[in-house]
């Protein structure tokens, strides 16, 4: 057969392939899309967390756990790697700069030390792993001590990757920034929208901004009171070197002061985390995270029965005002607060209501939603909640979250003082909780609980059977509307009802990966 022949009949081949091929993704008759398969949702492969440095006083006590929960991707392992390559590690910051210091720190004195358990890795030296994971559902922890330990920088890889989690908590028993600050370490992002900010005359807030990166960010931060933007400076262009995290006191960056602000935080190159810490001489301090992106419904759960004192700071960062409906579910359904039903949010411009002892001894949670009748402009939130009497008051924050999704977890759990809160805004759900084994011991255990529409479900959590040490909470919603979810943390001190509460939004465990297919319908043509 002669190679002309040949070519003829491998074209002709390959042509009735392309057109079958066309055929099968062909659009429809009324030049519609040919319908295609869902993306698949695969869990991811990298994770990074951030946890700001957490001191300002040598009586500062601070506790790091890490927890990857159960059932992620399983990587081929190595020889002689029980990990198959795959790691979840907090490292030190190369440098923080020190609140009130205007000059880098190595680092190196009073970093976080680790914890000589089976799960936990301590160093001193600088920029070797502080905490490592060893297995997925078997939390880690290490200890630091003093102002100076740094902030960290985390990377979970391969099975350790999807829902990837860290909690900071540190305890500070005297002195103006006493009280007891939890904060999830945060994922590094662009954008960042803090409400509940303040720089007022009793208050010390400082925004810590974390760079994970080998190249400089450079941060704009904008405050907006009551009246709108405040006149500030030094805000712009603020530079955030690679692989260091920088601490700003707000109230250096604008003359006004101001009891309620809303911070913004963008980059205009790289990424960074965001989050605030505030202290006040009265009521002590706590860390602010970032409120949930601005939507039209805003849920904030997780009120303590007992809180003396709730405050919500709203902000509308869109072109139009927003008026808003204020809801409390409660144990028994949803109610609207006498005398503060509503709250009138301007556009550009930060608003607050103070609604008191709102949950009059019943734990709840805040629904905020458009009022009857008005448009759904997205906005930002949080709650400021105070506990306790007198000069034994404690302060934290609720920022506004998204919903639990397929899963969600928190660390640093302890077997007394611990509370779930579960809200059901909408239809009734059913959710899975599972306490993972503890960092130095126990077993694992699992309660699945049945929230009803419109309510607030408060419960002390599971904890596993045998613990020793800390433990992580593993959330899974399996069936009804969403539920939001927070984890308060309670650990008195001297009579003062130390507590910090932090959300659980989704984990963003797995991402979509659409099917990607040749388009070769123009044959038709």
């Amino acid at each position: 057969m002669k190679r002309t022949t040949i070519s003829l009949l491998a074209a002709s081949a390959a042509l009735a392939a392309i057109t079958g091929f066309a055929t099968l993704t062909a659009p429809g008759k009324d030049g519609s899309p040919a319908p295609s398969a869902a993306p698949a949702r695969l869990p991811v492969e990298r994770s990074s967390l951030l946890c700001p440095a957490p001191g300002a006083s040598e009586a500062a006590e601070t506790a790091y756990t890490s927890f990857t929960p159960a059932g992620g991707t399983a990587a081929p392992k190595s020889e002689g790697d029980g990990t198959g390559g795959a790691t979840a590690e907090l490292r030190p910051s190369v440098s923080t700069l020190a609140d009130g210091d205007d000059t880098a720190k190595a680092g190196k004195k009073g970093e976080p030390e680790g914890k000589e358990t089976p799960e936990g890795e301590g160093t001193k030296e600088q920029g070797k792993p502080v905490l490592s994971l060893k297995e997925p559902g078997k939390p880690a922890a290490a200890e630091a001590s003093g102002a100076d330990a740094p902030a960290l920088l985390g990377t979970a890889t391969g099975r350790f990757a999807p829902g990837w989690t860290a909690q900071q908590t540190t305890k500070v028993t005297a002195g103006a920034g006493r009280g007891l600050l939890g904060v999830s370490c945060t994922a590094p992002d662009t954008d960042f929208w803090l409400p509940g900010a303040s720089t007022g005359e009793e208050r010390r807030d400082y925004v810590h901004l974390t760079n994970p990166d080998e190249t400089a960010a450079v941060v704009d931060i904008e405050l907006y009171g009551e009246e709108g933007l405040l006149k500030s400076t030094l805000s712009e262009g603020i530079p955030v070197p690679a692989g260091t995290s920088v601490p700003v006191l707000l109230s250096t960056l604008t003359a006004e002061r101001a009891v309620d602000v809303t911070v913004h935080v963008t980059t205009r190159s790289g990424r960074v985390g965001a989050v605030v810490r505030a202290a006040d001489e009265n009521t002590g301090s706590d860390w602010l995270s970032a409120s949930a992106d601005p939507s039209a419904t805003a849920v904030l759960p997780g009120i303590p029965k007992d809180a003396v004192s709730v405050r919500l700071v709203a902000f509308a960062p869109g072109e139009s005002d927003a008026e808003l409906r204020i809801q409390l579910a409660g144990p028994d359904g949803l109610i609207t607060p006498a005398g503060n039903e509503s709250l009138h949010v301007k556009s550009g411009m930060t608003a607050s209501i103070d609604l008191q002892n709102v949950t009059r001894g019943e734990a709840g949670s805040l629904v905020v939603s458009p009022a009857e009748g008005r448009p759904a402009t997205p906005v930002v939130a949080a709650l400021r909640v105070v506990r306790g009497k007198g000069d034994k008051q404690e302060i934290a924050f609720i920022p506004a979250t998204a919903p639990v999704g397929e899963r969600a977890a928190v660390a640093d759990n302890r077997a007394k003082g611990s509370t779930l809160s579960l809200t059901a805004p909408g239809a009734a759900a059913k959710v899975r909780v599972t306490a993972s084994a503890g960092t130095e011991g126990g077993s694992e255990t699992v309660k699945t609980y049945d929230v009803k529409g419109g309510t607030t479900l408060s419960v002390t959590p599971p904890v596993p059977s045998g613990l020793k040490g800390t433990y992580a909470l593993t959330l899974e919603t399996e069936s009804g509307g969403p539920v939001h979810a927070a984890r308060m943390l309670e650990l008195p001190e001297d009579g003062i009802p130390m507590f910090t509460v932090q959300t659980l939004p989704y984990d963003e465990g797995t991402v979509a990966v659409p099917e990607a297919k040749q388009d070769l319908s123009v044959l038709d043509d």
